[in-house]
């Protein structure tokens, strides 16, 4: 099965959080927070939305940070992806 986004929506794929800090440090998995950077998975047409027009300016592969509490959690097939809209992707990591 595929996720095919429609309009201004992304559908990201969240990046593994890191297990230990620079200094060495182990993290147990409770006190890790979920991280706000992904790998975009696909891209909307774009086009008109809510009367204005939208272009897409991020592209499938590029790594992104998102806003905290944005978008929508999907599971399927085993795979855990968030739907976002564009203007919920703060940068686009290079």
């Amino acid at each position: 099965m595929k996720l095919v986004p429609l309009g201004d929506r992304v559908v990201l794929k969240q990046l593994e959080a890191e297990e230990m800090t620079k200094s060495g440090i182990v993290l147990p998995g409770q006190s890790k927070e979920k991280p706000q950077q992904a790998e975009v998975v696909a891209v909307g047409p774009g086009g008109t939305v809510d009367g204005k027009e939208v272009k897409m300016e991020v592209k499938v592969g590029q790594q992104v940070i998102y806003s905290k509490y944005a978008g929508t959690d999907v599971k399927l097939d085993d795979e855990e992806f968030i739907i976002v809209k564009q203007s919920d992707i703060l940068a686009i990591v290079k």
